[in-house]
């Protein structure tokens, strides 16, 4: 096939996006933030800005708590012309091994506070609208072994700034040659598990120095675009 017809995919891996873990829920700063908003702790998202004294003791902490970066991601990619011209599947995998699957025509909040309340929608019950039979987002418990048979593939194309240096446009070249997504981190800082590593085909990196991650998602599909001959 042409990679002319090919949809592009790409992963947010280990997105800094869950609900409020239980070993936490009993922190004053948690215990007032649920009770302002009237909310079980557990329903309400981790937000490192909020909840920075609670999560000190938290396993792999700095990689923890930034939903915003989803959130502008979700924003950058969703509104994108690659998008737009059914050509692109993007996915979030959180650090807590739930995977989010968003349908094309989703129309993602631009307020913030509107986008922690459907994320927290989706967390707890698996979709939004939580009563729809067609969902246009839904939650599911997968690791990202299972993600990636359920994209019918069996490795990546991973960008880590310790990868070997490619300009965007070849990353997507190569992704849609081989039919495989290109996997981005969804976390603020830290490095990749060794569990995904172990799937990635290539390794790259656009840039010497770390970017944030929806910067590297914007280039990535402006290059696919161009590529592509979108734009």
């Amino acid at each position: 096939m042409s990679i002319s017809r090919r949809v592009v995919t790409i992963i947010l891996a280990e997105s800094a996006l869950e609900l409020i873990p239980r070993e936490i829920t009993l922190h004053p700063s948690i215990r007032k933030w649920a009770a302002l908003r009237g909310r079980n702790p557990t329903e309400i998202l981790l937000d490192t800005s909020l909840h920075y004294f609670a999560m000190k003791k938290l396993q792999d902490r700095e990689k923890r708590g930034r939903p915003d970066i989803v959130h502008i991601s979700l924003l950058e990619a969703l509104s994108s012309p690659l998008n737009i011209e059914g050509m692109l599947k993007f996915v979030v995998h959180t650090v807590g091994d739930y995977t989010i699957f968003i349908d094309p025509s989703t129309r993602i909040p631009r307020n913030y506070l509107r986008f922690v309340g459907l994320m927290e929608q989706v967390l707890k019950y698996g979709k939004a609208p939580p009563r729809s039979r067609n969902p246009l987002i839904h939650a599911i418990s997968m690791n990202f072994p299972g993600l990636l048979k359920k994209l019918g593939v069996d490795e990546v194309v991973l960008l880590d700034e310790s990868g070997v240096k490619e300009k965007p446009r070849e990353v997507c070249r190569k992704s849609l040659e081989r039919n495989i997504p290109i996997t981005i981190g969804g976390f603020p800082r830290g490095d990749f598990s060794p569990a995904i590593k172990s799937y990635a085909k290539h390794i790259y990196s656009i840039y010497p120095k770390p970017l944030d991650t929806w910067t590297v998602v914007t280039r990535v599909i402006t290059s696919c675009e161009e590529l592509l001959g979108i734009i």
